[in-house]
């Protein structure tokens, strides 16, 4: 029987190599799967709608939904291919004097898109936890080594954002090295950092450890991306959404019976057998789980986090972003 084509873009992630390489098929489906860094597969996807279906980060979906949720162009599955903690992803310049949290209020932040998960994550982090408010930081977007880089959609923000884009020939790394900027909020290291640059460092000297204590506290993993349908896709053929779901959950059990094998390490990690069982005894045993119900919580934080950041006027619930198919099963 003849398969329908469809693309998917995606990054090179473990948990999703079975559709890569074709070891798992989504029934109905021959699937061409184009392997891109996460931030063209977004960009193509936004403005060019090149895809069949692709990774998207949740932000910028939520946006969009939220912007024209009867018009979308896309149309969500619970499949979560990138999550991540990301206290670790606040960098200061050494000599800002900026040593704890609070000592960001009143002071000017780089991100490369407003929008941007990672960011979102780390505004709402810091205002429910640190008490630095989001509009008590202004913003200043950019491109972090490459000038250039714009917000991929317009956004229409309340007024006590103070946002402004850096100069077209500035990049946020630069300008953090320089103290032009005194911190910079990214789900990318800056390269300063790794190239050893003492201008630069990251705002929780053991982000770790606060990360571990953040998850005990919340019970949340934080959300990055999302996996979405272009519309006309889905209802040309609603079915599809349900094959792919089902394909990435395959997909990612495959890796995670793999994940405990001690007879030969898969990746070059000494201690991967520790570091599977210390995230098991942090995070539960079932620590990246996929569909609707094991992750409303962490959605429905995120999604309060968009609305009262003003990338949402209203807030979304978490049913409305994926498609009806993925939320329900047939029973036996």
């Amino acid at each position: 029987m003849s398969r329908i084509p469809l693309t998917l873009a995606c990054w090179d992630y473990d948990r999703t190599q079975a559709l890569a390489d074709g070891s798992v098929r989504p029934d109905g489906l021959d699937l061409t799967y184009l392997c891109l860094p996460v931030e063209e597969t977004f960009f193509r996807m936004l403005r060019h709608r090149e895809f069949d279906a692709a990774e998207m980060s949740l932000g910028s979906y939520v946006t969009n939904l939220a912007a024209d949720p009867d018009g979308t162009a896309f149309v969500a599955i619970p499949v979560f291919p990138s999550r991540a903690f990301r206290h670790n992803g606040i960098y200061i310049h050494s000599g800002s004097g900026i040593e704890k949290p609070a000592d960001l209020v009143g002071r000017t932040v780089g991100v490369p898109e407003y929008q941007l998960t990672a960011v979102v994550w780390i505004r709402g982090i810091l205002a429910d936890h640190h008490d630095v408010p989001v509009s008590s930081v202004k913003y200043r977007t950019g491109g972090m080594h490459q000038p250039g880089r714009v917000e991929k959609q317009a956004l229409n923000l309340p007024p006590e954002i103070d946002i402004a884009p850096i100069a077209p020939d500035r990049t946020l790394a630069d300008m953090l090295v320089t103290g032009e900027i005194d911190a910079l909020y990214a789900p990318r290291m800056p390269r300063p950092l790794l190239e050893g640059r003492p201008e630069v460092r990251r705002l929780f000297a053991d982000p770790r450890a606060v990360e571990e204590q953040y998850a005990a506290e919340t019970g949340i993993f934080p959300i990055m991306h999302v996996v979405v349908v272009r519309r006309d896709v889905y209802e040309a053929r609603p079915w599809v959404a349900q094959s792919l779901f089902a394909a990435f959950e395959q997909a990612k059990a495959l890796t995670e019976s793999r994940m405990s094998e001690t007879a030969a390490n898969r990746y070059m990690l000494p201690w991967q057998y520790d570091e599977v069982e210390r995230t098991r005894r942090v995070l539960g045993p079932d620590f990246w789980p996929y569909g609707l119900e094991r992750n409303r919580a962490t959605l429905e934080v995120f999604l309060r986090y968009a609305h009262e950041q003003g990338l949402t006027a209203r807030r979304l619930a978490p049913d409305e972003l994926f498609a009806r198919e993925t939320l329900e099963s047939y029973v036996i």
